[in-house]
């Protein structure tokens, strides 16, 4: 099969991706038969205790590190403060980062090894993009590290979050005189879910969108940013975030990293917890979320590629009415179908991080949009077709064909319902028509 050229890789990528496939086959694989076996002997609360994480995942972080397989997503260099040992063995362009997400979305093991899972990588990038010298100190470094987690906190249960100038979590400000002097303190209130790894015991801050509430200040200027400038990001601590349930995801709890409903209840902060300033929320959001997704994308088109092959090789070793799967009609047009919706997912995704690469998030907006509904569709039809053609094996444990499918339907949801992205897509291009109809007239 002849590569395309947004396949390319220059020497030492490459000599770092067929390292990286060999660490997924011969460490990751083998370790989630591991993995499954020691949560299943965990059951009820014991499933969210550090007796719970699985003794592996620490013997695969280390043979990352050692490697040189650690913090591949890391896009420029760190602060000096920070040790060199934490940098990556070299700075990957989005293209080329993309190219080896789909390698480790082979196996749901490889991400949280090589310390480039979501969503602590999304939260690493806010923070050495925004953050300021103590909180990279305080978080930053851990995390880098690969000794603490983190959770990122958007999503509300009363509202429809896909249209997140909705949120309602509050950050209320207020001006306090201390020995003489003006002190500007917040309180946080408000109730989120689907906060991904705050079910973590290795979790040990949150970031969270937050709605401003001046009512108790007079800053008139303060209080007229508009819907896209009323919102602020801050670092909470995890002791101060109330876990009020686990959420299950079809059924799967994802333990011991999970999902979580939480309450926000009276949290006192003051401004070393605020990201980049009051205001700055939906900057800061626009900034993760860009070239996050070619991650989730590309770790997508991985994870399809494998079921994809297990479908393949299921076709060829078993027979029905005197034939072999692979033989029949209805199952070749499966197959082919699969490789057609498989390359799609790949060079849309890889296309759309070579525009990020070249002229930046701003402008590869419509790309970054498109992939986000276009890529777990494609993944997920791939997955359910492999489903099909195995059968009942194909819905239990046998396989990580189950697995692969709910977490396939949920990502069309997790980073917004397909539908938002579709807007964004028709608008830009009625735009764009709009444009080149005028220039003519």
């Amino acid at each position: 099969m002849v590569a395309s050229p947004l396949e390319e890789l220059k020497p030492e990528v490459q000599a770092l991706k067929e390292k990286l496939e060999a660490f997924v086959i011969n460490h990751c694989h083998p370790a989630e038969e591991d993995y499954d076996a020691h949560m299943e002997n965990r059951i009820g609360k014991e499933r969210w205790t550090l007796d719970a994480v699985p003794p592996v995942i620490e013997k695969l972080k280390a043979e990352a590190k050692k490697q040189g397989l650690w913090n591949l997503f890391l896009p420029h260099k760190l602060p000096d403060f920070i040790p060199a040992h934490l940098s990556p063995s070299q700075y990957l362009s989005n293209r080329e980062y993309g190219i080896l997400c789909e390698i480790m979305g082979r196996s749901f093991l490889c991400p949280e090894a090589c310390n480039c899972s979501a969503p602590d990588t999304g939260n690493m990038e806010v923070l050495l993009k925004h953050g300021n010298e103590a909180q990279q100190r305080m978080y930053l470094e851990p995390l880098l590290d690969g000794r603490i987690r983190s959770a990122f906190l958007m999503t509300e249960p009363q509202v429809a979050s896909s249209d997140a100038t909705n949120i309602e979590t509050k950050l209320t400000k207020r001006i306090e005189t201390v020995d003489g002097k003006k002190v500007v303190r917040y309180r946080l209130n408000g109730r989120k879910w689907w906060s991904t790894g705050a079910m973590d015991p290795r979790c040990k801050l949150a970031i969270v969108l937050a709605k401003m509430d001046y009512s108790q200040v007079s800053d008139v200027n303060s209080q007229n940013k508009g819907a896209h400038g009323a919102h602020t990001m801050v670092i909470v601590p995890m002791e101060k975030v109330k876990l009020v349930r686990a959420l299950s995801v079809f059924g799967y709890d994802d333990a011991p990293h999970g999902h979580a409903e939480v309450k926000l209840d009276n949290i006192e902060l003051d401004e070393s917890c605020l990201v980049l300033g009051e205001g700055k929320g939906f900057e800061i959001a626009q900034s993760r979320l860009g070239p996050g997704r070619i991650h989730h994308c590309m770790r997508a088109v991985g994870l399809a590629a494998r079921c994809y092959e297990l479908m393949i090789q299921r076709s060829m070793t078993r027979e029905t009415f005197g034939k072999r799967l692979c033989q029949h009609g209805g199952c070749q047009e499966m197959i082919a179908d699969s490789r057609a919706d498989l390359e799609c997912a790949r060079l849309l995704t890889l296309s759309c991080a070579a525009a990020i690469d070249n002229l930046g998030p701003a402008k590869a907006r419509d790309q970054i949009a498109l992939i986000k509904y276009a890529v777990p569709e494609f993944a997920f039809r791939i997955i359910d077709r492999a489903v099909q053609v195995h059968g009942g094996a194909g819905v239990c444990q046998d396989f990580p064909l189950a697995r692969a499918l709910t977490g396939m339907r949920t990502l069309r949801i997790a980073d917004g319902p397909d539908a938002v992205h579709k807007r964004t897509v028709a608008r830009m291009e009625v735009k764009k028509a709009l444009k080149i109809s005028q220039s003519r007239l």
